[in-house]
């Protein structure tokens, strides 16, 4: 196996291993990850909300169905919907106070558990751990080639 193949491989174990462990941080509010990045994002964009699309182009791993995750978000009054008036094409998303609140909720169950995997590598460590990502995914992104994030 050839040191690139190895790295790839322990990429994708320790990949598993931390989806395990944040659907493990996620459960007392029965979200999945998409659904919590969905919410992040939200809350990031504030009171403005953004257009489902642009949410689709800023989630960690792509969903292809972005309508149905947002239905489900939705159902469970953690966002609402929004036609514009300018341009009724448009449909704004906003997270509600719900919303807010349930994030509120897991943000320290979360960070506790990114200390938990990451504090022992140290800030020097986690800089060079980052900037290795960054440079695979810019390989990826330099060939046009936007099928990982």
């Amino acid at each position: 196996m050839s040191l690139e193949a190895e790295a790839l491989l322990n990429i994708h174990r320790t990949a598993g291993l931390l989806d395990a462990g944040m659907a493990g941080a996620l459960k007392p509010l029965d979200l999945s990850s998409a659904q919590y990045n969905v919410l992040r994002i939200l809350r990031g964009a504030g009171k403005a909300g953004l257009p489902c699309g642009e949410i689709g182009c800023r989630m960690v791993t792509r969903d292809p169905d972005i309508t149905r995750l947002l239905d489900r978000l939705e159902k469970r009054a953690l966002i609402g919907r929004f036609r514009e008036t300018g341009d009724r094409r448009v449909i704004t998303v906003r997270i509600t106070a719900e919303g807010v609140l349930a994030l509120k909720g897991l943000d320290s169950a979360v960070d506790r558990y990114v200390r938990n995997r990451f504090g022992k590598l140290g800030a020097g460590r986690l800089r060079t751990l980052i900037e290795a990502l960054e440079l695979v995914r810019a390989a990826d992104d330099a060939s046009g080639n936007e099928g990982a994030r």
